[in-house]
């Protein structure tokens, strides 16, 4: 019984020694991770102000600065790891066992290709920031493009969607040179003096502070007839931001050529 207890006293003061020898190499590790994260937090924020003083590109900036902090993150992580010892084991392990690194890829390969889809969308540039774009189903302004996902919001939500599927996937940009095409229709009774009436909406186009005609064409046409109904297609360009996004603009100009038709008697339907 006495050696057995010898035994196990012995076996805890081992375990007891190589703790307390392994102990300042896990402190150091994590000293080392902690220096390497703040450096990248740092110098991701200096790059990214810097590129976007000298660039027109925000998105593209954003995305350089986040694609440097990680990679700085994951070379504290490679020193940690040969501070601690496990680059040997890691490097056996995977040496010994090829399936390993398969099972290790196939796990990965969805970070995999979004990071690569990420950067074919920074240098592509299929849309800025601000740009209102419709994909997936998800209709709304682009946020930010991270490394993983593009941040989009729509109706006051942040959506998150993975830049794989942004290549993958049909996109539409609604924006063309920091301007957004909005478009409606709006019927009128049939014998109306049509003519006059598309005049007085390219009136209210005109007139509108945020609507854009140097350069684009702005219409008010005839698109069908339904029933007693013919219907009038209103299109027009206008600049981006906040209120434009939401709605306000919009809402703005319907109720302005509703108001001008309805004071020129016109019914509309």
């Amino acid at each position: 019984m006495e050696e057995f207890i010898n035994d196990v006293v012995h076996h805890i003061e081992g375990y007891y020694k190589n703790i307390v020898a392994i102990t300042p190499k896990i402190l150091l590790a994590i000293a080392i991770l902690l220096v390497s994260w703040l450096i990248a937090s740092r110098l991701s924020i200096f790059v990214g102000r810097r590129l976007k003083r000298k660039m027109d590109d925000s998105l593209l900036a954003a995305f350089i600065s986040n694609l440097i902090k990680a990679i700085l993150i994951a070379i504290g992580l490679l020193f940690m790891f040969r501070i601690v010892g496990l680059t040997g084991l890691a490097q056996t392990v995977l040496a010994g066992a090829g399936i390993t690194a398969f099972v290790i890829g196939f796990a990965l390969k969805d970070i995999g290709e979004n990071f690569l889809a990420g950067i074919l969308l920074a240098f592509k540039r299929p849309f800025s920031i601000g740009d209102i774009i419709e994909t997936n189903g998800v209709k709304g302004k682009v946020v930010t493009l991270n490394l993983r996902d593009t941040q989009i919001r729509s109706d006051s939500k942040d959506i998150y969607i993975p830049n794989a599927l942004l290549i993958k996937s049909v996109l539409t940009n609604f924006n063309s040179g920091g301007l957004l095409l909005q478009d409606f229709m709006i019927g009128i009774e049939y014998g109306s003096d049509y003519k006059r009436a598309i005049s007085l909406i390219k009136e209210i186009l005109e007139r509108h502070d945020k609507v854009i005609d140097q350069d684009y064409h702005n219409s008010a046409v005839v698109a069908g007839v339904t029933g007693a109904i013919v219907q009038l297609t209103v299109r027009y360009w206008v600049k981006t931001d906040p209120s434009i996004s939401d709605g306000k603009t919009r809402s703005e100009i319907i109720i302005a050529i509703m108001e001008i038709l309805k004071q020129h008697d016109y019914v509309i339907k």
